[in-house]
């Protein structure tokens, strides 16, 4: 911001040749005019200039972020230190031991289910053994009530077609005797 109407050089004397009119123009120093711009560029630079604010506010808030952080980080840190510590010492070896218990426990009544299935499984190989020669030697003995009906019922069918060829003859002797008595009736 331009807090005056002189204009300098680097070295800040006034530049040489028409600086004066606007010094003229603006006052001097301590006029009024000149206080009231260095008075506007202060209440410009309070109200609507708010970078050094924001930039000192921001400033705390990462300092105090980053302090909140770095001690919360380290309590969570030496919580996972200790909770490491203490499963490594006391929890791992007594679950390891109580699993190392429970597995020989758990071997032997494997050992056992598995001998009662090896067992189960030969009565039930030994049932259907017994089972299937059961069923062999039954369909064998269909097979042979079979064939004793077939030819049971051959001879029955002999017989039943030598009766039917006795009643045939004897039929036709009848029909032959009944057409020699109609033979004398019809003659009359």
């Amino acid at each position: 911001m331009s807090g005056g109407g002189t204009e300098t050089s680097a070295g800040g004397e006034a530049a040489p040749g028409g600086g004066d009119k606007k010094r003229e123009s603006l006052g001097t120093a301590g006029s009024p005019a000149h206080l009231i711009i260095k008075d506007l560029g202060e209440i410009h630079s309070r109200l609507l200039d708010h970078r050094p604010v924001i930039q000192g506010e921001t400033r705390y808030f990462v300092k105090e972020f980053e302090e909140k952080r770095g001690l919360r980080e380290m309590r969570v840190l030496e919580n996972l230190k200790n909770m490491i510590h203490e499963t490594n010492e006391h929890t791992l070896p007594k679950c390891t031991e109580i699993m190392q218990d429970n597995l020989s426990q758990v071997l032997q009544r494997l050992q056992a289910a598995s001998d009662s299935v090896c067992r189960l499984q030969q009565r039930e190989q030994e049932r259907k053994k017994i089972l299937n020669d059961h069923l062999i030697a039954s369909e064998k003995q269909h097979i042979i009530q079979w064939e004793d009906f077939m030819k049971e019922q051959h001879s029955k069918q002999a017989e039943v077609d030598e009766e039917h060829r006795k009643a045939m003859e004897r039929l036709k002797e009848q029909y032959a005797e009944m057409e020699k008595d109609l033979a004398k009736f019809s003659t009359f």
